[in-house]
């Protein structure tokens, strides 16, 4: 049996990349498609939910620099990517990256916490789409029983009656919708995807415009959260308190960052869409790239207003700026503007759509490629006969999503995803080095700038940065993150090295002529 560490050989995914026909996904998006799949992906809870949490929990009106410094981590992770989806157009994002340049088990530990990312991330936004699903109907006087729209670990006290959560229905129904969606193909949704992504970029782009000349700049002053801040309801009693370094302060800027990080998570989703994208070499930067800048602007626009219509104090209040905190801040300071919070409210609810469909496929691409390579259980490697979808897949993952969607509050989720993104991030970021130093003459459509096997600025400063982010994040939330990957590790070693075609010898390496077919690059496209 092979070393845990053994690699994939590269000359292998080339192959499987250039693959065509039947059990083979099938290249069908351009880069328009590839940017509106990662805008799809990047705008939604984070910005929507997220934004106001982060104020609340850490950074105040600082927000907008937490906003910059999670972006900061994502450039240069995003150029990691770019480099890696250009060169290796497959399915699997980092997990297939990670699998040819450090080694089978720290490709499956990648793999593993791709499902806190995807499949967590498709529940959070699930249960954000759920909270704004009933401020829509509370518009037409009525709303969904508390019991049946929160989980059973939630509860409230509403009108003097403290209500408890049984099952959050309307979470699950977008995930089987959507999940069936998937399962019927890929260019269908993303058109689906492209036309939702237009609407609700139209929607921040007007809360940017319109709330603008609301914004109070006392709100802003002092721009940071004082270290003795005490958060106080209409009763008198405290909501919050922000003792420790992350809390507030500069460290509230790198905890808030933390947090909203969670609202950059999609332009990774693109590299998933590697082998159904018709031009990756050109495509597949300008998708990651293109959907990153485009979200960071709006975002940190976005949070300035925010903070600026209404105070982070009044986020940190559940009474007041809980939940659906874009709504609350439209209808409580913006006079005149009922009907925005309306289209804001129909906006969010089209884009957590987006945002879910995207982190389904996205989790779809990763077992499909963990399954071709005996990681994952066959199922989720088989295409259907007419769609040429993973629906297998599709459908395990509905049931899974769903239940987690259905019966787990929204904001241990959120944090979770954040942490498997961060993983991800810090692990391509090294690889980029690595394949720099193994591979140096490997053809590469897109390079990474000042990533020389000497010079590795940009893959050190990604994996020091989404680290710093990571011990930013709560206890709890890395306690039951550190719990999931020893869960995955006895996974790896009871199922994954058991059944790994690596392991077996089943992997065919091509002869050398064939290696030179696979990596020679394209003439019309260095």
């Amino acid at each position: 049996m092979a070393s845990i560490f053994a690699k994939k050989p590269l000359a292998v995914l080339l192959g499987e990349a250039n693959a065509s026909g039947h059990g083979t996904l099938q290249r069908t998006l351009g880069a328009g498609n590839l940017v509106a799949l990662g805008v799809g992906a990047i705008i939604g809870a984070g910005l929507f939910v997220r934004t106001a949490a982060a104020a609340a929990q850490a950074s105040g009106p600082g927000v907008t620099l937490a906003f910059i410094l999670a972006a900061f981590g994502c450039v240069f992770a995003g150029l990691c990517y770019a480099e890696f989806a250009a060169m290796i157009p497959i399915a699997g994002s980092a997990y297939t990256y990670a699998y040819t340049t450090m080694g089978e088990f720290v490709a499956w530990v990648i793999g593993w916490a791709l499902i806190m990312e995807y499949a967590l991330g498709a529940a959070t936004v699930s249960i954000a789409w759920s909270e704004y699903l009933n401020k829509l109907l509370e518009v037409f006087g009525t709303s969904i029983p508390y019991s049946l729209c929160h989980s059973p670990f939630e509860h409230a006290v509403i009108n003097n009656v403290e209500q408890h959560g049984i099952i959050n229905l309307p979470a699950l129904f977008i995930i089987v919708m959507l999940s069936l969606l998937l399962v019927k193909g890929t260019q269908e949704s993303a058109l689906f995807n492209a036309i939702i992504v237009v609407l609700k970029v139209l929607i921040v782009v007007v809360f940017i415009a319109v709330g603008w000349q609301f914004i109070n700049s006392a709100n802003h002053t002092p721009y940071l959260i004082p270290a003795d801040a005490v958060v106080k309801n209409a009763a008198g009693e405290t909501v919050r308190t922000y003792e420790g370094f992350f809390k507030h302060g500069i460290g509230g800027i790198i905890g808030g960052a933390g947090i909203v990080f969670f609202a950059f998570i999609g332009f990774d989703a693109v590299s998933t869409a590697a082998q159904e994208a018709r031009n990756p070499k050109r495509d597949m930067p300008i998708g990651i790239l293109g959907s990153l800048a485009i979200c960071t602007v709006l975002y940190i626009l976005f949070g300035h207003v925010l903070t600026g219509v209404a105070s982070w104090r009044e986020f940190a209040d559940p009474a007041l700026g809980g939940e659906a905190s874009v709504a609350y801040a439209i209808r409580a300071h913006m006079p005149g503007y009922g009907w925005l919070a309306t289209g804001v409210t129909v906006g969010i609810l089209l884009g957590f759509t987006s945002v879910i469909l995207v982190m389904l496929m996205g989790q779809s691409r990763v077992f499909f490629s963990m399954a071709k390579d005996g990681l994952m259980p066959k199922a989720f490697s088989e295409l259907h006969s007419k769609f040429n979808t993973p629906y297998k897949s599709n459908l395990m993952l509905m049931v899974f999503v769903g239940l987690f969607a259905a019966f787990v509050p929204g904001s241990l989720a959120g944090d979770l995803t954040s942490f498997g993104t961060l993983l991800a991030f810090v692990l391509v970021s090294i690889g980029v080095w690595i394949m720099r130093r193994s591979d140096p003459n490997q053809p590469r459509p897109f390079r990474a700038p000042l990533s020389s096997p000497s010079f590795p600025l940009v893959p050190i400063m990604g994996a020091l940065v989404c680290t710093l982010l990571i011990v930013g994040l709560d206890s709890f939330t890395l306690k039951v993150a550190v719990g999931w990957m020893l869960l995955g590790f006895i996974v790896y070693f009871l199922y994954g090295q058991r059944n790994s075609m690596l392991q077996k010898g089943v992997v065919v390496v091509p002869t050398e002529m064939e290696e030179e077919a696979f990596i020679k690059p394209d003439p019309n496209n260095r």
